[in-house]
Parts: structure tokens; C-alpha cells; sequence
């Protein structure tokens, strides 16, 4: 399997980019960088949680909406969804409609605002690995880590649903907690 691939921008990237625009954009963009703040963290486990099973330009094709109708990913709206909004949600063919990741987002927001402001994004991050080496191929990039392992555990043990160890691997290469651009890629070069 290659590597990398060339964009028609010539930029060599990730080879898992392929060559659609909008995982382009995110690839150089977002995924990789450092990303703070309960709320932005709180939407990425939530757009995790439902990538679970599928792809990720899936979710990423239909994270317009999924902003809309979750509030902005705001945890102290989503917290006060009830079974109307749940419905409401199911019914909506702009998001992923699987009644257990709608109802894990809701009560995942609910967990999270037991936190002080702040205390979940140094939960998460207090899980990130010491910097390693940089991945030479797509083969040496891990599904899950022994910190990914621990993520789960913790969040699971706190009540959190949907955050098993490859998607919680997924949320810490997308924050920026990890970064598995392989070498060859551009971002990789602009360490």
C-alpha cells in the first residue's frame, strides 16, 4: 500500500486521504492538531462515537448538520434533550439515526457537565503520549495504544458510552494528541 499520495494541489499527504477535497481539507487542516476546550472535545467524542461502524467522511460529510440539531455540540444544551428530542433526532436523515449514539450523546453531556469548566479537556489530554517517533508507513500506525486502552477505560468507569479503545485512538490522532502523519506527508514536514 502507498503511503502517500499526491493531491492535485501537489501536495504529498496520508495516503488514507484519497483524493477527496473534503478529506483533504480536514487532513491539513484538523486532523493532527492540537485541539482544546470541554466543548470541542465533547463534539469530537460525540462525532466519533457515531463514526463508530462507518467511515469517517461519512461523519464528516454530515457534521453540518450534525452541529445543527445538536446545539452546536454546546454539553449543557444537549444535557436537557429528553425522549422528544431523541425522536426528533431519529427522525432527521442529516445525521447518523442509531437510537444508542443519539442517547449516548445525551447522557455522555450529562457526565461531562459533572466536570468543573475545564476538567474535561485535562481529563482527555492527561492521556495523550509522550511524543514518538514519527510512523514511516500506514502499517505502522497503531488501532489502538496502551493510552487509548486507558482513555476507555477511565471514561467508561465515569459512565461514557461509545468511547471503546480504536475510537478513542481515532479522538487522539484527530485532536492532536497523537499525530500519525507518516513521513513523506506535508503536514509531517512542518514539524
Amino acid at each position: 500500500m502507498t503511503n502517500t499520495l499526491t493531491g492535485p494541489d501537489g501536495l504529498a499527504r496520508c495516503a488514507w486521504v484519497g483524493d477527496d477535497a473534503e478529506y483533504r481539507r480536514y487532513h491539513d487542516e484538523e486532523w493532527g492538531r492540537p485541539l482544546h476546550g470541554d466543548r470541542a472535545l465533547y463534539e469530537k467524542l460525540s462525532l466519533e462515537g457515531f463514526q463508530a461502524g462507518l467511515s469517517w467522511i461519512t461523519i464528516l460529510r454530515k457534521r453540518p448538520r450534525f452541529r445543527e440539531v445538536f446545539a452546536g455540540f454546546e454539553p449543557e444544551v444537549v444535557a436537557a434533550f429528553g425522549d422528544a428530542d431523541v425522536e426528533r433526532l431519529m427522525q432527521d436523515a442529516g445525521i447518523i439515526r442509531n437510537r444508542l449514539k443519539i442517547e449516548a450523546t445525551i447522557s455522555n453531556a450529562r457526565l461531562m457537565l459533572e466536570m468543573a469548566d475545564g476538567e474535561f479537556d485535562a481529563f482527555m489530554w492527561g492521556f495523550a503520549p509522550p511524543r514518538r517517533p514519527r510512523p514511516a508507513t500506514l502499517a505502522e500506525v497503531p488501532a489502538t495504544t496502551a493510552e487509548s486502552d486507558a482513555m476507555s477505560k477511565a471514561l467508561r468507569k465515569r459512565g461514557f458510552r461509545f468511547v471503546g479503545s480504536t475510537t478513542m485512538y481515532a479522538l487522539m490522532q484527530s485532536s492532536g494528541m497523537v499525530d500519525d502523519h507518516v513521513v513523506g506527508c506535508h503536514r509531517a514536514a512542518s514539524d
